[in-house]
């Protein structure tokens, strides 16, 4: 168990060739190419929904989804409206909406907002992120981590000398 809070059971999956069922709606953030999908794809799973392998083992991130969608309302400064060459959609419902956000080498992204999300880093990642209170974070990760966000307002700049990817799984 990597998360456990109100909105999120967040649950790092390794099985060889076995099945694995869902116990309530989950995404499921590929680590690994799985004989259905490939490293950095993300998928909704159904409650109660099975997993079964077949040929290659699985390695990913479930995020069990708690609450109902909630009632608030939507973020104005949605950086897939105001980015959308590096915050793509991957996937997106009633429950929530998964983002692959790229960032190349020094690029600063503009002062956007995030609902309650999960983080899943798909590669290091050396960022600054200017939150909305002027306060000013370090952000350095490596592939695999995993983190919660509750609701937040920031510009993010890749401050390392590579690209980095991440997954954002928002919560409606």
């Amino acid at each position: 168990m990597e998360i456990d809070n109100q909105w999120v059971r967040v649950e790092r999956v390794n099985l060889d060739r076995e099945s694995f069922a869902a116990r309530g709606p989950s995404v499921v953030v590929y680590l690994r190419d799985a004989d259905d999908h490939a490293a950095g794809e993300v998928s909704y799973v159904s409650p109660g929904s099975q997993r079964n392998l077949a040929s290659k083992p699985l390695q990913a991130i479930y995020i069990q989804l708690k609450q109902p969608p909630s009632q608030a309302a939507p973020v104005s400064l949605d950086p897939v409206r105001l980015d959308p060459q590096h915050h793509i959609v991957l996937l997106e419902n009633d429950r929530v909406r998964a983002i692959r956000t790229i960032l190349e080498p020094h690029l600063k992204a503009p002062m956007h907002e995030h609902p309650h999300y999960v983080v899943v880093y798909l590669t290091e990642l050396h960022t600054t992120m200017a939150m909305a209170d002027g306060r000013n974070i370090d952000n350095v990760r490596r592939p695999g981590e995993i983190a919660w966000r509750d609701a937040l307002k920031h510009a993010t700049e890749n401050v390392g000398d590579r690209t980095a990817m991440e997954i954002q799984v928002e919560l409606k």
